[in-house]
């Protein structure tokens, strides 16, 4: 005799007498590791994240090992800032380092690791100050083959010169690269214009590169469509699938919305950004982004993010004193407690969908400082948060630690966003700038921390010897994200049925025949087609011989 039981978001079918699943609700928000360098040392500043699954980078921009390639030696600190990226894999709910990378020419002050990029096996590192007046494809691309990391491409402008700051930001999605150069100085606008005019001081720029087999050239010469002095376009860049965006802090225009008039310079730094869309191997620009309330020195755009048809730009120096979401923006009383824009695409049409701030906006906090979006799932960081909390949902109001920093992870569901956590580091000091860099992939969320100081290496180490000043850390959350839908299983003979509701159309059910091994590794996805009614999904399969667990997931 089976019983079949259903829970949130897993439905099992479990033997008679052990009917007390080890499941987890999904949404459980917890601290899953903290991270640090292998070879942790002061002033390191470990924690450019990124993240693609269960792969999470972390670059160190300051990291001083003269070591080249892929896991040289670490401790010969003769390469001062030179730079280094450290691989961290999950297996289960375990994290281990996988990799340690240089670049293949590394150099004193080349900032190696200070921006990173991963898709699947795919990892793109900036090092902005290298020094070489190579141009093209001849850098940063690594690749890795089972557990192996190699170099696969060193990528430079195509029109290289000092002080461009190329490899500032990075992005990939694919075999499509996005690098930013906010230094740039051509005066051209829009795509594959004239890149030798260096008439337009810092104007920046921002190159696309595509990969076919192993091989990668440069698809694209990005510019924005009203370039200025110091716009800084390619300051932040990114881009899912085909589209990218890319942010200039620096934009001066006092237009609002969305491809609003560019040409009025009275806002300086109020900030902006760029949609461009491929079509084939063409592109071209698709929508000019401001914030709904732009002002002076607001610095739109200095950080931003895409995923799909949703952008997420921030603000950090906004100073509405407007709380939570879709607050008031017109009261600029709350100096550079900053913001963050969410826009959404219909067809080719934009619109902002939502205006965040911080549940305890606090002036010089800089809400937006960083920010990072996976499908409804967007986190939003500001370095200078000043609460002593510790962990998940902490208490937010007492700032007895300046600049300790705190993220905040939002969800939408439909077209309406709600905070879901308010992190804070396990480890909350002041000055750690917990939030200088942030990434989500799935249901987790990293957060990194550039001033901490602990001397503890690897995984889960020692967090109270305090003698690395601004050695750096990162910190894993897990159980972010919507909840998964509710599934379950009605029995008649010889088979069950499995359903869920019609409103989960982009999720996949998947089985395992044990939880213990399941977290990442033994689910198989059960393929299409499933049945539909009006208000469900489901699928008919044989009733099994033994337990059976089945949950569903996002592609």
């Amino acid at each position: 005799m089976k019983q079949i039981k259903s829970i949130f978001g897993l439905a099992a079918i479990i033997m008679a007498g052990a009917c007390d699943s080890p499941a987890q609700n999904a949404n459980t928000v917890s601290q899953q590791a903290y991270l640090k360098a292998s070879n942790t040392d002061s002033n390191d500043l470990f924690g450019a994240v990124a993240i693609s699954g269960d792969t999470l980078v972390v670059g160190a921009p300051q990291e001083d090992s003269n070591a080249i390639g892929v896991n040289g030696n670490q401790t010969n600190n003769s390469a001062t800032d030179s730079g280094a990226v450290y691989v961290f894999v999950r297996t289960g709910t375990n994290w281990s380092q996988q990799a340690y990378l240089k670049a293949s020419n590394a150099g004193a002050g080349d900032f190696f690791g200070i921006a990173a990029a991963m898709s699947g096996n795919t990892l793109v590192v900036g090092a902005p100050r290298e020094s070489s007046n190579a141009t093209g494809v001849n850098g940063d691309v690594f690749v890795r083959n089972g557990t192996n990391w190699s170099q696969q491409a060193y990528l430079k402008a195509s029109n290289t010169a000092g002080g461009d700051y190329f490899g500032y930001s990075v992005s990939i999605s694919g075999d499509t690269i996005v690098v930013g150069a906010a230094s740039e100085d051509s005066s051209s606008q829009g795509v594959n214009g004239d890149q030798n005019n260096n008439n337009t001081f810092n104007a920046g720029a921002a190159y696309i590169f595509v990969r076919s087999g192993t091989n990668w050239s440069q698809q694209a010469y990005l510019k924005a469509s009203n370039p200025g002095i110091n716009d800084e376009f390619g300051a932040c860049v990114s881009i899912s699938g085909d589209t990218a965006v890319v942010g200039a802090e620096g934009e001066a225009s006092n237009a609002t919305g969305v491809n609003g008039n560019q040409s009025d310079n009275s806002a300086s730094y109020a900030g902006a950004a760029y949609v461009f869309v491929r079509s084939g191997t063409n592109w071209s620009q698709q929508a000019y982004l401001k914030a709904s309330n732009t002002a002076a020195n607001d610095e739109f755009g200095l950080t931003l993010a895409v995923s799909d048809d949703t952008v997420v730009v921030g603000a950090h120096h906004e100073d509405s004193d407007g709380i939570g979401i879709n607050g008031n923006q017109s009261n600029p009383t709350a100096e550079d407690s900053g913001a963050a824009y969410i826009f959404v695409r219909s067809g080719t049409n934009w619109i902002q969908q939502a205006y965040l701030k911080a549940s305890n906006r606090d002036i010089g906090d800089e809400f937006g400082d960083q920010v990072a979006v996976s499908g409804g799932v967007v986190v939003v960081s500001t370095g200078g948060e000043s609460s002593n909390a510790t962990g998940v949902n902490g208490d937010q109001n007492d700032n007895s630690a300046p600049i300790a920093g705190a993220a905040y992870v939002f969800v939408r569901n439909g077209t309406n966003w709600t905070q879901q956590a308010y992190l804070k580091a396990s480890n909350t000091e002041a000055f750690d700038e917990f939030g200088a860099r942030v990434a989500v992939s799935g249901d987790t969320v990293v957060v990194a921390a550039f001033s901490e100081s602990s001397n503890a290496t690897g995984v889960n180490g020692n967090q109270n010897d305090n003698s690395a000043a601004a050695s750096g850390a990162a910190y894993v959350f897990t159980g972010l994200g919507p909840s998964a839908p509710q599934i379950a299983i009605a029995r008649s003979a010889g088979s069950v049925r499995i359903f869920w509701p019609l409103s989960a159309g982009n999720f996949v059910l998947d089985e395992t025949d044990d939880l213990n091994t399941a977290p990442t590794n033994d689910w198989v996805e059960i393929p299409f087609p499933y049945q539909t009614n009006g208000t469900h999904f489901s699928i008919t399969l044989p009733l099994p011989a033994g337990n059976k667990f089945y949950h569903l997931h996002k592609p």
